[in-house]
C-alpha cells in the first residue's frame, strides 16, 4: 500500500467507484470504470501472491461466434449456445438474461485481448472445446496477471489484504464500506460500488447450514477467501436473494487434493471411461450420459450425495491413455480384488459390480471423441456411451471427493447488473458481477467456461454503469 494510502488517509478519500473483489469479474469492472474516466479503487481480500480469486484456476471462456474467430474454430451460434445452457440447467435459468449474456460474449475475446489477455487453441482430451471456448495462454494466472497489469497502468488503485466486512445500506443507497485493510479498520466512501466478491463456498459453517456434516468432506478447489461475507451482509439488509444455497459448481476431484486452492489440476477426467462406485462398491449414475464438458460439473454433487461423500473411479488399461493424467498417481493392481483392497472397498462386492457391468456391455464401435452409443443393456443405472468391459490389467482406481468451485446463491440483479431489493427497487449506486450474481442465470448445472463469460459480460456492464453514475 502506498504511504499516501495508509488507513488514516483512506478514511478521508471519496472514490468514484469502489470494486470489491479481485477476480475476473472485479477486474473487468474496475478496468471498464477507469477507462470511462472514474477514479477507481479495487479491494482485494487476498495478499498479492494469492490475488485473482477463482479466476486464477480457470482456463477458458465460452464465446458465441458466427464464423472462425481467432482460436475459435467453425461457428457456435446463439441458439446452439442457448440450447446447451438450457440442457445443463434443466430450464433453471433466465432466458432473457442468458441470451443477453450469450450475445455479449461474441465481443469478449477481442475486448480481453486488447487488455493483455493472450489466447491459445483448445487442449485435446475429454474437454475438447475448440469450437466453443477460447483458452487463455498461460491459464488463469496469466489472465489475472494481464488484467492487474492493465489496471495498474490505467491508474486503478489496488489494495491487497483488504477485506470488506460490511456494506452500509440506507434509504436505497450504499453510504460507506467497512474494511479491514492490512489489519487496520477503515471506513471507505465511494459514489458507486461494484461487488464481485464471489460465493460462500470457503465458509464451512455456512455450507453446513445447507449440507449438514457432509460439508466437512467437501474440498474447495478455489480461493480460500470466498467466505461470503459481503453476500451475507447484503442479504441481511433486505437485498433480494437469488439461487438455491445447495446448488454450486461442483466437480469430482481427487480425494487426495488439498482442502483449499488445489485448482483445476485436481479434477479427474476419467469418469466417462470408467465405472464409478460408492464406498459400498455400488454404481449410482450413468457415467456416459453425455460429453464430458456438459457433465463434468454434476459429478461433485453426485459424490456429495453418497455415503461419506466419497466415490471411486475404476478403469482398466484400455482407458489409461484416453484422458488427461491426474497429478496424483493412479492406485493400480493386477486384479479387481487386489484393487478393492488397496482402495478400502469390499473385494467381493467390487468384483460382483465389475462382473455385472461387464456382462451387461453390448459390443459396439468405441469412439472416445463422440457419443458412440456403446452401452449396457439390462443394467441399472445404465451406461449409455463409452461402455467397454473392464478386463485388461493393470486395473486403476482414483478416489473422488466433491470439489466445490463456487456456490450459486447470490444477489438478484437487473440486466444492467444493478442490485435489487426485495421490493424490486434497485439500490441506486450498487452493482454486482461474477459469482455473487451468477445464480441469476445458473439455477443449477454448469456449462464449461460460462462462469467466466458471466463475469466478463456483467463485469463490463457493472463497471460502465457505476462509472456513469459516479461521473454524473
Amino acid at each position: 500500500m502506498p504511504d499516501d494510502l495508509q488507513p488514516g488517509v483512506l478514511d478521508q478519500i471519496t472514490w468514484d467507484v469502489a470494486v470489491v473483489g479481485g477476480g475476473n469479474a472485479a477486474l473487468c469492472a474496475a478496468i471498464t470504470a477507469r477507462e470511462a474516466g472514474a477514479h477507481v479503487v479495487l479491494l482485494e481480500a487476498s495478499p498479492r501472491s494469492f490475488r485473482g480469486g477463482n479466476s486464477r484456476h480457470t482456463r477458458n471462456l465460452r464465446a458465441m461466434h458466427d464464423r472462425p474467430d481467432g482460436v475459435l474454430v467453425e461457428a457456435y451460434g446463439e441458439d446452439e449456445y442457448w440450447d446447451d445452457l438450457l440442457r445443463v440447467t434443466g430450464g433453471q435459468t433466465d432466458e432473457h438474461m442468458a441470451r443477453m449474456t450469450i450475445r455479449a460474449s461474441a465481443g469478449a475475446p477481442a475486448w480481453m485481448a486488447a487488455r493483455g489477455v493472450a489466447f491459445q487453441p483448445s487442449l485435446s482430451g475429454t474437454l475438447s472445446l475448440g469450437r466453443t471456448n477460447a483458452f487463455f495462454l498461460g491459464g488463469g494466472k496469466a489472465l489475472v496477471n494481464a488484467y492487474f497489469a492493465t489496471a495498474e497502468r490505467l491508474g486503478v488503485q489496488i489494495l491487497y489484504d483488504t477485506e470488506v466486512t460490511a456494506v452500509a445500506l440506507n434509504a436505497g443507497l450504499v453510504r460507506e464500506l467497512t474494511l479491514v485493510s492490512r489489519g487496520f479498520p477503515v471506513t471507505l466512501r465511494a459514489r458507486a460500488v461494484v461487488v464481485a466478491s464471489g460465493g460462500f463456498q470457503a465458509n464451512t459453517s455456512w455450507m453446513r447450514e445447507s449440507w449438514g456434516e457432509a460439508a466437512d468432506n467437501f474440498i474447495i478447489r478455489g480461493t480460500p477467501f470466498a467466505k461470503g461475507t459481503v453476500l451475507r451482509d447484503l442479504l441481511a439488509q433486505d437485498v433480494a436473494q437469488v439461487g438455491d444455497p445447495t446448488q454450486c459448481h461442483a466437480v469430482a476431484i481427487d480425494a487426495r487434493a488439498p482442502k483449499y486452492d488445489g485448482g483445476i489440476v485436481t479434477r479427474l477426467d476419467c469418469v466417462p471411461f470408467s465405472i464409478v462406485v460408492d464406498c459400498h462398491g455400488q454404481r449410482f449414475y450413468d457415467e456416459g450420459e453425455d460429453v464430458w464438458p456438459k457433465r463434468y460439473a454434476i459429478w461433485g454433487r453426485l459424490v456429495a450425495q453418497r455415503p461419506d461423500q466419497i466415490a471411486y473411479a475404476i478403469i482398466d488399461a484400455k482407458a489409461d491413455p484416453l484422458f488427461m493424467p491426474s497429478v496424483f498417481p493412479a492406485i493400480r493392481a493386477g486384479t479387481i480384488r487386489e484393487l478393492a483392497e488397496k482402495l478400502g472397498l469390499d473385494p467381493a462386492t467390487l468384483e460382483a459390480t465389475v462382473a455385472g457391468f461387464n456382462a451387461a456391455v453390448v459390443p459396439g464401435s468405441f469412439d472416445g471423441a463422440r457419443l458412440d452409443g456403446c452401452q449396457t443393456e439390462g443394467l441399472e443405472p445404465p451406461k449409455t456411451h463409452w461402455a467397454r468391459t473392464i478386463d485388461t490389467p493393470p486395473f486403476s482406481g482414483y478416489p473422488l471427493r466433491p470439489g466445490i468451485t463456487f456456490t450459486y446463491l447470490g444477489v438478484k440483479v437487473s440486466e444492467q447488473a444493478q442490485v435489487l431489493m426485495n421490493d424490486g427497487r434497485p439500490v441506486a449506486n450498487l452493482w454486482a458481477s461474477g459469482e455473487i450474481m451468477a445464480g441469476n442465470i445458473l439455477g443449477r448445472g454448469y456449462l464449461a467456461g460460462f462462469g467466466m463469460t458471466i463475469g466478463t459480460v456483467f463485469g463490463r456492464i457493472a463497471g460502465e454503469q457505476a462509472a456513469r453514475y459516479a461521473r454524473n
